[in-house]
């Protein structure tokens, strides 16, 4: 049954083993429509596994994965799936990169790029289209990644510690643009990371999940005022918040 009304997605007590291994334990969560929730838990507890479930790449046991409230046979293609690496193809230039998925689905390639041009300035990426992954920075790349990610048009982004690879600066400046963009673009975001300051700054809620067998030991809200800005980051608000996430592991 579906608990909750105008979800985007949701999960109902969901497990998942993998032979003798109990991965995923009667796990529900909740992403409603234009949040940008997150997941943190210690390395290996299964969170990209959670996230392979929602896309479809792999099956639970039992439980719902319900997408707008209704349940899939197969969900392969219903959501956009970025893991941590940008996996942008060397040889495609950025324009032809962003657009895969696109021409994939058997979409004429002057018909995709027409359409995706515009998306070039709101990703910061304006003057890049015919550049090749090489040519861009780390961030940047990032950015081009995302965009193919948005441009699949989907209601729901599932990001797998998009900036984890990042140098610190790097990483800054692409949270503080993904927030930026959020807003634009209108995106329903279910955003893995291991990084509990990032979770809090750019969060509406947070779900920690224990240690394997992996639970939702608790769902956060982060009742922080948008748009965020850096200086939250040394309020009593902010570092209140951050020190009870710390408590949980």
């Amino acid at each position: 049954m579906n608990t909750y009304q105008n979800n985007t997605l949701e999960l109902v007590n969901i497990n998942k083993r993998f032979g003798d291994t109990y991965a995923i334990h009667d796990v529900s969560l909740v992403v409603k429509e234009r949040e940008l929730v997150s997941i943190i838990g210690p390395s290996g507890c299964g969170k990209s596994t959670l996230l392979n479930m929602i896309s479809g790449l792999i099956e639970p046991d039992n439980g719902e994965i319900l997408i707008n409230g209704r349940q899939h046979e197969d969900r392969k293609g219903m959501v956009s799936y970025m893991v941590q690496k940008d996996l942008l193809l060397p040889w495609l230039k950025i324009i032809d990169n962003v657009i895969l998925s696109k021409r994939l689905a058997g979409e004429p390639k002057e018909k995709a790029r027409k359409d995706a041009k515009p998306l070039f300035k709101i990703f910061g990426l304006e003057g890049f289209e015919n550049k090749y992954p090489f040519q861009l920075s780390g961030g940047m790349r990032q950015r081009a990644a995302l965009m193919r990610t948005y441009i699949d048009g989907k209601e729901v982004m599932l990001l797998d510690e998009p900036f984890a690879g990042l140098d610190a600066l790097t990483k800054v400046k692409m949270q503080d643009w993904l927030l930026k963009i959020k807003n634009e673009i209108n995106a329903t975001i279910l955003f893995v990371t291991h990084d509990i300051e990032e979770a809090i700054y750019m969060s509406d809620r947070v779900y920690i999940m224990s240690d394997r067998p992996s639970e939702i030991k608790e769902e956060q809200m982060i009742n922080l005022n948008r748009p965020r800005n850096r200086g939250m980051m040394i309020t009593e608000a902010f570092n209140t918040l951050k020190q009870y996430l710390l408590k949980q592991f």
